[in-house]
């Protein structure tokens, strides 16, 4: 199944209905990262929180963006223990990320325009949110494709021949060794 998700719909079917409900591991490739928070029901919280509690409950996150996060979120980062002691937890970056992805247990994934921000995936309203597209999808053999391309990101495969190399912070092939 293909579904195009458009605007706020990116917000409330992937960031609301689905991330929360991970069982195994979510994986978040994006190029920027700002303090987006969610509307829980009872108000509104960190990514961050809702990040943290998935690795208390077991799930695995990784977390790939392009450059530093903005400064709200690495406020917040620093009162998410979880996030930082758990080895469940993985964060790298590479700055020629320019890719938008959210893998799901393996089991669905959104790619799309949409960095995680809250202009970008919807949660700002609807005259402030940015304009933005993309899909979700559970075809097996597009999913295996993508998780193998961004495990290969996140081994620093492509490190060997990046021409940008003088412009990360962290090479990942260094950071794995």
């Amino acid at each position: 199944m293909h579904r195009l998700l458009l605007n706020r719909d990116i917000y409330t079917d992937v960031l609301l209905e689905k991330l929360p409900a991970a069982r195994r591991y979510v994986w978040i490739v994006t190029a920027d990262i700002k303090d987006l928070h969610l509307d829980v029901g009872h108000g509104f919280e960190p990514l961050l929180a809702v990040l943290a509690r998935l690795v208390e409950r077991g799930v695995a996150v990784r977390l790939i963006h392009a450059k530093e996060a903005g400064p709200r979120f690495r406020a917040h980062f620093d009162e998410y223990p979880e996030l930082f002691e758990s080895e469940l937890f993985e964060r790298i970056m590479c700055p020629r990320v320019h890719t938008k992805a959210i893998v799901i247990d393996g089991v669905g994934a959104f790619v799309g325009s949409a960095n995680l921000t809250g202009a970008g995936l919807g949660a700002k309203s609807e005259h402030s949110r940015n304009f933005e597209a993309g899909f979700w999808f559970d075809d097996a053999g597009q999913l295996a494709e993508l998780m193998a391309w961004i495990d290969q990101l996140y081994l620093g495969e492509f490190c060997g021949n990046c021409r940008r190399r003088a412009y990360c912070p962290d090479p990942i092939d260094e950071l794995q060794q």
